[in-house]
């Protein structure tokens, strides 16, 4: 069966949706399908959650009832049918709150990326400075406790130098976390 490229209809191939303009735009099948696929890996991600970051969550209470009937199920094929009809439910709303979510959980959110850079900068510059490196934190942040972070960066200097494992490097980063979170 031969057709003319007239007689051609995609109507069945592409979905309309109408955005604010009123304008119609078309979405091809893929285009659909990969969305669909993205909601569903959103929802494996929101059932793999603990109970402590899915409260962190903000979602609707269907949507909240189905992913805590999905942790509940325990045979895969249940597990996976359920997954597919969160991925479902969450076609029908607005899913960036979700994901703005779960990338700060995930510590992808850029104020989260800058505020840990911004940490490892200060500790690198304590370490290098010492004392000078800790009244300049101070002057930043004069919250600071000038003693503790002198004698964890002296310990810190001294890790490195024999070797030992970063015990007081890593506290030292999250004493400086602390701070610039106040």
């Amino acid at each position: 069966m031969h057709h003319d490229d007239d007689d051609w209809d995609d109507s069945e191939f592409d979905s309309e949706v109408e955005n604010d303009d009123d304008e119609i735009e078309l979405i091809s099948k893929s285009q659909l399908k990969r969305e669909a696929h993205a909601l569903k890996k959103l929802g494996e991600k929101l059932v793999g959650l603990g109970s402590s970051q899915l409260a962190q969550v903000p979602m609707p209470e269907p949507l909240a009832n189905a992913v805590a009937e999905a942790r509940r199920i325990k045979a895969h094929g249940g597990r996976k049918r359920q997954i597919q009809y969160i991925g479902k439910l969450m076609r029908g709303l607005d899913a960036e709150p979700i994901i703005a979510a779960l990338d700060k959980l995930e510590g992808n959110d850029a104020a989260a990326i800058h505020q840990q850079h911004l940490c490892e900068q200060w500790r690198d510059r304590l370490i290098e400075e010492g004392d000078a490196g800790v009244g300049a934190l101070a002057d930043e942040y004069p919250q600071a406790d000038r003693q503790t972070l002198r004698n964890l960066v002296r310990n810190a200097k001294k890790e490195r130098e024999q070797n030992k494992p970063p015990v007081s490097y890593r506290k030292l980063f999250k004493a400086i976390r602390d701070l610039v979170e106040e």
